[in-house]
């Protein structure tokens, strides 16, 4: 597992005006991914239990070169650019995998 690579990213709304349009930007940026991040393994977006204006985002990379890649794709720099708008805080946690059960496509 040494070479996996991963992030937790929590995000807090400003309002749910805000959120509805990060949830969409999400949704759009999500098609993306799966169309041409083949290095992406796991991108899943969370609405923690009680805090309806909060996003946290889990993903994981085959490695980090993946996550360069994604970080580098059209659809991510434009999330990135468009995010800004709708947030009062973000807080990003880097995640260096040691162990565990990794579901591979197929």
């Amino acid at each position: 597992m040494s070479e996996g690579f991963g992030l937790v990213v929590r995000f807090t709304m400003r309002d749910e005006q805000a959120a509805r349009a990060f949830d969409a930007l999400c949704a759009s940026t999500l098609d993306g991914i799966k169309a041409s991040e083949p290095g992406t393994l796991t991108y899943v977006t969370h609405v923690p239990d009680g805090e309806p204006l909060v996003r946290v985002f889990y993903e994981l990379y085959a490695d980090r070169a993946a996550f360069d890649a994604h970080e580098a794709q059209p659809h991510t720099k434009h999330f990135l650019a468009e995010r800004e708008q709708y947030l009062a805080g973000v807080e990003v946690t880097f995640l260096d995998a040691i162990a565990g059960k990794v579901a591979v496509q197929q």
